[in-house]
């Protein structure tokens, strides 16, 4: 069954006629076509889905491979999106809520359709991943595994956060990745203790820890891993930081199944973080759905979120953390597939802790 057809069998159930679609992310999940955000909107009926759009995209959507999807082509999208609802008898429209107050504005004004607002119906569609896409998110998990190592061994002292950060995206791009899915975080010592701290001009020396953090499309998918590793000599309070984050990760990830709840899981981690003293060191989720965008539904879990079940063939990240003020932090981030056999290790790059001489 196509996600387009799962798509209009949801349409009886949510009391519309039609669903209007025009977050890019979720046009290209459905039809497997890049439209640029903005660009014309998908409307998908019990019987049809159409594209509408501009000339700009008439003949790509000529070559188009697919019999589900027919163009429309004009430089009125909303204009024609109300004149097909009426010609199909259109009455009750359903919207993405997060649409900009303009374009609302915009509907508002130009149908005549009733619109009716609905909250995150494809992207749960998109939480769990079919074959191909668990193919696609381990190609790009296998290349940022690569990276790292690369990094590892070009790294030098001297060079700048931003340096590092230029090193990555052009090895990352000339080895298949399209673009960054954020902007690359590479921290150094006092900097990594900011766990969302920029690649800056910042030199890195002799005794910083430095954390990278990074994601990078492959195929439409982006993969999102953090590592953290050491120049020279490292502060023991660090290496033992390091030591209790990695059992923390490693004991989250051990218990990762079908229908674990997500602040369960965040609590096998957690507490040993606290146990060890650095509970208040630790002031973020652990970890969040990945795939089309780097962060999906479940957009995150932690303390709070027991509503949070985890699904088979979803992709979530785990990624605790320790930050201390003036010395640093520490931060090691995996992908995993959740299945009904147990977890799955998507990003292989080795979590001991390194030192670069």
């Amino acid at each position: 069954m196509s996600r387009i057809t799962k798509l209009q069998q949801k349409l009886s159930k949510l009391y519309i006629d039609a669903f209007l679609v025009t977050n890019q992310q979720n046009i290209y999940y459905l039809t497997g076509f890049n439209l640029l955000q903005g660009d014309g909107c998908l409307l998908v009926t019990p019987h049809h889905a159409i594209m509408i759009t501009d000339d700009r995209y008439q003949l790509a959507l000529e070559e188009f491979d697919t019999d589900e999807v027919v163009g429309t082509i004009t430089r009125d999208y909303y204009g024609s999106l109300n004149q097909i609802c009426q010609g199909l008898h259109l009455e009750v429209l359903g919207f993405e809520k997060t649409i900009s107050y303009q374009l609302y504005d915009l509907l508002d004004e130009t149908m005549m359709a009733d619109l009716v607002p609905f909250d995150n119906v494809i992207e749960r569609m998109r939480m769990i991943k079919d074959s191909g896409e668990v193919a696609r998110l381990q190609r790009a998990a296998d290349l940022h595994s690569q990276a790292y190592q690369e990094i590892l061994n070009h790294i030098r002292p001297e060079m700048t956060e931003r340096e590092v950060a230029i090193e990555l995206d052009y090895w990352m791009k000339r080895h298949g990745a399209s673009a960054p899915s954020f902007p690359t975080i590479v921290a150094s010592g006092e900097n990594a203790a900011k766990p969302h701290a920029t690649a800056s001009n910042k030199v890195i020396t002799d005794g910083d820890i430095v954390t990278i953090d990074f994601g990078y499309y492959v195929d439409g998918y982006t993969a999102d891993m953090t590592r953290t590793f050491a120049i020279g000599s490292v502060d023991p309070e660090l290496r033992d930081v390091y030591q209790i984050v990695n059992e923390a990760r490693q004991a989250v990830i051990d218990h990762i199944k079908v229908g674990q709840h997500g602040d369960r899981l965040d609590a096998y981690g957690r507490q040993l973080i606290e146990e060890a003293g650095y509970g208040d060191e630790f002031n973020h989720g652990m970890g969040h759905g990945i795939g089309l965008m780097v962060h999906e539904l479940p957009a995150s879990y932690g303390p709070a979120t027991d509503n949070v079940i985890l699904k088979n063939n979803e992709i979530i990240t785990v990624e605790p953390g320790i930050y201390i003020p003036t010395l640093g932090g520490v931060r090691i981030e995996d992908d995993i597939l959740v299945t009904h056999g147990g977890p799955q290790v998507l990003t292989t790059a080795d979590t001991d802790l390194v030192v670069v001489d």
